[in-house]
């Protein structure tokens, strides 16, 4: 297992935000948003959202473009590359079914 692998173990199956993290960051896949535009697309409280976008952004998950207020949020080339690997971590840890 390598260490990224080790990392999306710990931030997608090995904490209590895992769940909304995998929210967070299939959202992010599907185009880039900005925090804002996360939140009212998700439901989800904006100082929550941008808690997890930190916390993604802090282990390379996830990239910015862009000024401070509005930055768009982009996954990071890393995780592209182990999409499937998050998938498969996913599906073992029941985040699948969540949300």
């Amino acid at each position: 297992m390598d260490p990224f692998e080790r990392l999306l173990w710990w931030l997608f199956a090995g904490s209590t935000g895992a769940p909304t993290r995998a929210v967070v960051l299939r959202a992010l896949k599907e185009e880039p948003r900005n925090a804002q535009q996360l939140a009212q697309a998700l439901g989800l409280d904006y100082t929550t959202v941008r808690h997890h976008l930190r916390v993604l952004a802090d282990n390379r998950i996830v990239v910015t473009e862009g000024e401070t207020y509005g930055k768009l949020y982009f996954v990071s080339d890393a995780m592209e590359a182990h999409w499937s690997v998050l998938e498969a971590i996913l599906e073992k840890s029941g985040a699948r079914r969540r949300r």
